[in-house]
C-alpha cells in the first residue's frame, strides 16, 4: 500500500514525537511518502531520518510565529500561508495517490490538514488521525492569538472525530476526545520498548550499578525551568547530607549558564541518538522528569506525556518525577510505583528524598513495577500492529 505520513516536521526531525512516529514505521510493509510544513533539516538531526519515496514540503521560513511579531505572523500564517500549503498538499495528493493518509495535525499543518482532508479531496481516502499535542499548549494563546488558537483546536478536533481511525498520546488524552468528540481512539500511541528492551529488562536490568556516585540522568529538553531550579536545590541539599550524587544531561540544548547549574557536580554530554544513548542511559541509577507545579500550561500538563518517560523505561531507570497531581506524568508514576514522586516545593523533603535516592540497588526495587508498565501500555510491537491495522482495515498486513 501506499501510506502519506501528513504533519509538521519533516522526517527527520528531532524531537519525542517525530520519533514516535519513525519507530512505528520500521520495517513498515509498504510505500512511505511525507508532507510536511517544514523542510528536512539540512544538517544532521542526530536521528536516523525515516526513509521515504518522496517527501514535499511548504515551508513558510521565517514566517513562523516564533519570537517576534507572533501575533502578526499568525495572522499571515492563517491568511496567506495556509492557503498555499493547502495547495502543496492536495498537488501531492494528486501526485502520489496515496492509500491512506496518516494525518499528525500539530500546531500551523492543523490548518492546510484540516481544509484538504475534510474539505477539499474529492475522492475518499483512508484517514488516520494521531494527536501528539494540543495546539493551545504552552501560552500559545498569548502569543498567537486566542480567536486563531481556538480555530486550530477545533479543526484538530474534528481531523480526530471524522478520521476513519484515530489515536493519541497518552491515557488522559483519549478519555478527553472522547468526551469532545464522542469518537473511541483506536489505543494510546507513545514511543514503546521493543523487544530487545523487553529482554534486557527481563535479564539484565536488575544488576546492581556500577560503585561510584549515584547518577541521575535528564535526557532531552528542559520545559519548566522553575521546578528544574527547585530540584536541583533539593539535590544540593541530599548532597550537603552526605550523598554523592550527579547530574547528567544529554540534550541538544545547553543549561550550563543557568543559575542553577552546578559545575561541580552537573555534566553536559550532549545530544546523541536514541541507539547511543540508551547504553549511557543503563549506566546511571535513575532518570528525571519534571512537570509544571502550577498547572497553568494544565493542556499539556494533564494531557501530554514526556516521550522521556518510556525512554527510561527501557533504560531499566527508576523514575523521579515531579510536578503536579493531576498531570499525566503523575497519575502514571501513580499507577505504577516505578519510583519516587515530589509534589509539591519543600526543600524540607530533602531528607526523605535522601533515603529513597540512596538505596544500595533502586533498579532491583522498582523493576517489576517498570516492566509491568512497559507491559500494559508500551509495548512497541503491539502498538505498531495495531496501528497499521488502522491504515487497511481491508486486509491485514
Amino acid at each position: 500500500m501506499k501510506l502519506l505520513v501528513a504533519t509538521d516536521f519533516p522526517p527527520d526531525a528531532p524531537g519525542g514525537g517525530p520519533a514516535v512516529i519513525r519507530q512505528m514505521l520500521r520495517s513498515f510493509p509498504g510505500q512511505i511518502y511525507w508532507w510536511s510544513c517544514r523542510r528536512s533539516l539540512a544538517r544532521s538531526s542526530g536521528f536516523p531520518p525515516q526513509p521515504v519515496l518522496e517527501h514535499a514540503h511548504a515551508s513558510p521560513r521565517r514566517l513562523f510565529p516564533q519570537k517576534r511579531l507572533t501575533r502578526w505572523k499568525a495572522i499571515a500564517m492563517r491568511t496567506l500561508w495556509a492557503p498555499y500549503a493547502a495547495h502543496s498538499l492536495t498537488n501531492f495528493l494528486g501526485k502520489i495517490s496515496p492509500d491512506c493518509v496518516w494525518a499528525i495535525p500539530h500546531d500551523w499543518s492543523i490548518l492546510p490538514l484540516y481544509r484538504v482532508l475534510l474539505r477539499e479531496t474529492p475522492s475518499p481516502l483512508h484517514l488516520h488521525t494521531t494527536i501528539q499535542d494540543f495546539p493551545d499548549i504552552h501560552h500559545h494563546g498569548a502569543d498567537w492569538g486566542p480567536k486563531i488558537v481556538s480555530t486550530l483546536v477545533h479543526q484538530q478536533e474534528a481531523l480526530y472525530a471524522n478520521a476513519d481511525s484515530a489515536d493519541a498520546t497518552s491515557l488522559p488524552m483519549l478519555d478527553l476526545l472522547k468526551k469532545r468528540t464522542g469518537k473511541a481512539g483506536a489505543q494510546m500511541l507513545h514511543a514503546g520498548l521493543e523487544p530487545e528492551d523487553f529482554h534486557f529488562l527481563e535479564t539484565q536490568a536488575a544488576m546492581p550499578p556500577p560503585k561510584g556516585p549515584i547518577r541521575i540522568a535528564y535526557a532531552g529538553t528542559i520545559l519548566v525551568d522553575p521546578e528544574f531550579s527547585f530540584f536541583t536545590q533539593l539535590l544540593e541539599k541530599i548532597r550537603a547530607l552526605g550523598v554523592d550524587l550527579r547530574l547528567e544531561f544529554w540534550s541538544s540544548h545547553t543549561y550550563s549558564a543557568r543559575p542553577w547549574f552546578r559545575h561541580e557536580w552537573m555534566k553536559e554530554h550532549g545530544h546523541l541518538s536514541e541507539a547511543d544513548l540508551m547504553p549511557h542511559l543503563r549506566q546511571c541509577s535513575w532518570g528525571f522528569i519534571p512537570m509544571s507545579f502550577s498547572d497553568q500550561d494544565s493542556r499539556y500538563n494533564r494531557y501530554s506525556l514526556p516521550t522521556k518517560f518510556i525512554t527510561y523505561l527501557a533504560a531499566g531507570l527508576p523514575i523521579l518525577s515531579l510536578g503536579h497531581p493531576e498531570s499525566s506524568l503523575m497519575k502514571m508514576t501513580t499507577a505504577y510505583q516505578v519510583g519516587p514522586q515530589v509534589a509539591k516545593t519543600d526543600l524540607s523533603d530533602a531528607s526523605s528524598l535522601r533515603l529513597k535516592i540512596a538505596l544500595s540497588e533502586p533498579k532491583a526495587k522498582y523493576l517489576m513495577e517498570i516492566l509491568r508498565c512497559a507491559q500494559d501500555h508500551f509495548d512497541a510491537e503491539k502498538m505498531r500492529a495495531n496501528l497499521w491495522r488502522c491504515f487497511n482495515a481491508l486486509r491485514p498486513f
